[in-house]
């Protein structure tokens, strides 16, 4: 894949699961990294794991001036060219138990925490020259899914706030895509029970979990000037579950 020597990427819930991976990759590639994370012990743990090319940040997605911080400490290492709105939140609820904190904490971490990082990395794009973002929605931002309305009603945001952030920053060189992915082994799923995400594999036509490293080589894709015409584009990786 091209585009990535010389180059800073900015990647939020980067600490661990999927954001972890994508780090390994785009530090393997050449690139300078910085994960944003408030899980502080694995954040600092794994850019001590990857050396120089890392630097670890301490983020909140709901906070407009972390998100500036975090934007000002990757352009101090060098041109910021890539982001992705990886930190999320899923607790799986049904509808009549859902409160109306449960529903704002998924609206604010999933759905607010990625308009602020978009917003955020616009002025360091265009100072670059263009870039790329990558948001990570589900195959419930494609279809929903039960016992989960406050956290569909999020990714199915992201969904939409992809397809408006395309429209308006393809003029400044800045690309939006997002990705949806299905069930994933990480620790996401940890809150549900094993005989739920069973129930939930066996309805996947592949018949098995993706693994953090097969939705990093996509999101690396999408960052990469190997997919320079794409934008606005949704991309599920899941097994064939949102079919």
């Amino acid at each position: 894949m091209a585009g990535f020597v010389d180059r800073v990427f900015l990647i939020s819930g980067g600490a661990r699961g999927l954001g972890s991976a994508q780090a390994r990759d785009l530090v393997a590639a050449g690139a300078q990294v910085v994960i944003a994370d408030l899980l502080l012990d694995q954040g600092h743990a794994l850019a001590a794991e990857l050396g120089a090319a890392c630097v670890f940040q301490p983020l909140d997605v709901t906070s407009e001036a972390q998100w500036a911080q975090a934007v000002a400490v990757a352009e101090a290492i060098g041109p910021l060219r890539g982001l992705v709105n990886n930190a999320g939140v899923y607790t799986p609820v049904p509808l009549l138990d859902t409160d109306t904190a449960q529903f704002e904490r998924h609206t604010r971490v999933n759905q607010l925490g990625t308009f602020l990082g978009m917003r955020a990395v616009v002025p360091a794009f265009e100072r670059s020259g263009g870039g790329a973002i990558v948001n990570m929605s589900s195959t419930v931002g494609l279809r929903s899914a039960p016992n989960a309305i406050a956290y569909t009603a999020s990714k199915w945001a992201v969904r939409g706030m992809t397809k408006a952030a395309a429209l308006e920053l393809a003029a400044r060189n800045i690309r939006v895509n997002s990705v949806h992915p299905g069930p994933i082994d990480t620790d996401m799923l940890g809150v549900r029970s094993a005989e739920d995400n069973l129930r939930r594999v066996q309805q996947v036509p592949m018949q098995r979990m993706g693994t953090k490293e097969e939705v990093a080589k996509l999101v690396l894709f999408l960052l990469s000037d190997d997919s320079l015409y794409m934008t606005g584009s949704e991309l599920a990786i899941d097994g064939g579950a949102a079919l």
